[in-house]
């Protein structure tokens, strides 16, 4: 198809502190069944520090956080210091609507990666901490009232590997009936 990218990977970063940005790096190897080498949220069981307090032996549906470039670009247009990384997200993507995709749908990323899609992340007032009016600039109203986040997704690891800034992100759609993605 001429004149349409492949989706892709334009960033990736890591924080092994549980900070609210992460630092930018060219590549990030992705551990089945744990998550992202070096990063505070990697493990089996959940590691979101407000998660553990809740259910400290819940699954860790939260290894891998995406958000696509084209918010970031719309949020730099309403005038926020934004970057990637700048949300604390592992992997920033271009090209793929990723809050439109359902849950259980697969990315196959690189040569090697496969990450499952879980939900959506449920932003927080850290966002105001990090930028006056962030939180209310990711989250809007549907026509029913129910609330839409923007702030990206969450996945797991199902097969690990190296990926780079650059990679083609394949999508692989679940059986259908498909379920909405919701927070986790």
């Amino acid at each position: 198809m001429i004149g349409v990218a492949m989706p892709k990977i334009v960033s990736l970063s890591k924080s092994a502190q549980h900070s609210f940005s992460k630092t930018t790096c060219k590549s990030l190897t992705l551990i089945e069944g744990e998550g992202v080498e070096d990063d505070a949220h990697r493990g089996t069981l959940v590691k979101h520090r407000s998660r553990v307090k809740a259910s400290p032996t819940a699954p860790n549906l939260r290894q891998v956080h995406l958000i696509h470039y084209e918010l970031i670009a719309q949020l730099q247009k309403s005038g926020f210091d934004i970057q990637a990384a700048t949300m604390g997200e592992n992997i920033t993507t271009e090209g793929i609507d990723l809050l439109s995709l359902p849950r259980g749908t697969q990315l196959e990323i690189g040569e090697n990666a496969l990450i499952q899609i879980t939900g959506l992340r449920n932003p927080c007032k850290q966002l105001d901490n990090f930028a006056s009016g962030l939180l209310a600039a990711v989250l809007d109203r549907a026509q029913d009232g129910s609330l839409i986040r923007k702030a990206g997704i969450m996945a797991v690891v199902e097969s690990g590997g190296e990926v780079v800034i650059g990679d083609i992100i394949t999508v692989q759609l679940p059986a259908e009936p498909h379920q909405n993605l919701e927070r986790v």
